[in-house]
């Protein structure tokens, strides 16, 4: 019941999932990411535990393609999952269950998987990657985005679209990108409204955080200054 993709963008490091399905609230179940690690989405009828203990084995070590075979071998219910995997060197990994709904499957290429059930065909994720891999020279984020809007463009999901995410994380443990429609007539849309809007009042002030090498970040530096200098 969606289509997605997860990917790494090779010139930043940056891992992030993109999502668009005809349920709600898509992005809270679906979408796993960690920093340095790797990326996951997990959906037709999901378990989140690929995406929580697919990091977890990214992390210790296994390959995208090891972590997941590892995690459908002990999953009784993989007839009806569907799973992308990528990790930090951009190994990419997917699955697709035999009972998932039709039309399902999955293509696989470096720093990029994409994966959909019940949608109008195969050129629903071929799009996405074709608009994935032409735009390079994007931030992960809005790559993923386009990459979004044109498997939409193809009819997609054939019960229609209603919720959607974007999910990027760069060198923090918090994300850089987390945006979330969960209820909308044309969720695409709607993220692309969200993501211009974020790109402008939000991510800057996500970039002033603390960070692991600068725990006092540019927002409190700022802070502190002006407070100082006042009479």
């Amino acid at each position: 019941m969606t289509f997605s993709l997860v990917a790494r963008c090779a010139r930043t490091g940056q891992l992030g999932v993109g999502a668009v399905t005809a349920m709600m609230g898509v992005g809270k179940l679906a979408t796993y990411a960690q920093p340095g690690v790797g990326a996951v989405a997990s959906q037709a009828t999901m378990n989140p535990y690929l995406g929580i203990d697919g990091l977890r084995l990214v992390s210790s070590g296994l390959g995208a393609d090891e972590a997941l075979r590892r995690l459908i071998r002990e999953d009784p219910g993989r007839d009806v999952r569907q799973a992308g995997f990528v990790d930090r060197h951009g190994h990419s990994a997917a699955w697709t269950g035999d009972k998932t709904p039709g039309w399902s499957g999955h293509i696989c290429q470096k720093d990029v998987a994409t994966q959909g059930n019940r949608l109008v065909g195969r050129e629903t994720l071929e799009e996405t990657l074709r608009a994935f891999r032409e735009h390079s020279e994007l931030d992960l984020a809005e790559r993923l985005l386009v990459a979004l809007e044109a498997g939409e463009a193809t009819g997609a999901d054939k019960k229609g679209a209603l919720s959607g995410t974007v999910y990027v994380v760069d060198t923090e443990e918090y994300p850089l990108w987390d945006l979330r429609v969960d209820h909308a007539d044309d969720p695409a849309k709607e993220l692309r409204r969200l993501f211009s809007e974020s790109l402008e009042l939000l991510i800057p002030q996500v970039k002033a955080l603390p960070t692991r090498a600068d725990p006092l970040g540019e927002a409190t530096r700022q802070a502190l200054a002006e407070h100082d200098a006042a009479p």
